[in-house]
């Protein structure tokens, strides 16, 4: 049982009810770290803004998007998000073989050489900061991207972290979709 009260469907009101509504409309299923977010209505707001932002993002595109959030939890060990995720990848064809050989090398991933770069720095980068280069963001500046797509690339994988963190403090239950 978690330690914190969170917003029921039922009993959404306002943004709060807005964003349940459009979670359910577009995804089937209200992700479980924004239920836990629904216990600070400002935070709820600021996810749900995030989103937003991501989905209409110009240059990172969903399945890149998809793949980041995936590989971000599987690289972290936080489940809470990978199956969630997972299920989005295996709707646009991704298969076990798949996931296996981009968990073992995120640059074999089935997206196009532009995005598949930006997921390997992504990851790289959260694995181990220290270690990204000035060659790694020249590279990627060689393939079109801007330091901008970079800077908001790796905020939507280390956005794994903050929610891994919270839900298993407040015992959440670790899936990462409400029925």
């Amino acid at each position: 049982m978690a330690f914190i009260q969170m917003v029921q469907p039922k009993d959404a009101e306002g943004v709060i009810k807005e964003g349940y509504d459009m979670f359910e409309k577009h995804v089937g299923i209200i992700p479980k770290p924004m239920e836990m977010l629904s216990a600070s209505p400002v935070l709820f707001e600021l996810g749900l803004k995030r989103i937003q932002y991501f989905s209409a993002h110009p240059t990172l595109s969903f399945p890149l998007l998809a793949h980041i959030r995936y590989l971000a939890a599987h690289s972290l060990d936080f489940g809470f998000c990978m199956d969630f995720n997972k299920a989005l990848l295996e709707k646009q064809g991704v298969g076990e073989d798949d996931f296996q050989r981009m968990e073992k090398d995120p640059s074999k991933s089935l997206l196009e050489e532009k995005d598949s770069a930006m997921l390997a720095f992504v990851i790289h980068a959260m694995r181990s900061p220290g270690s990204v280069t000035e060659k790694d963001i020249e590279s990627l500046k060689a393939l079109g991207w801007e330091e901008q797509d970079m800077v908001d690339a790796l905020a939507q994988g280390v956005s794994m972290i903050d929610h891994s963190i919270m839900m298993q403090t407040f015992r959440i239950d670790n899936q990462c979709m409400t029925p």
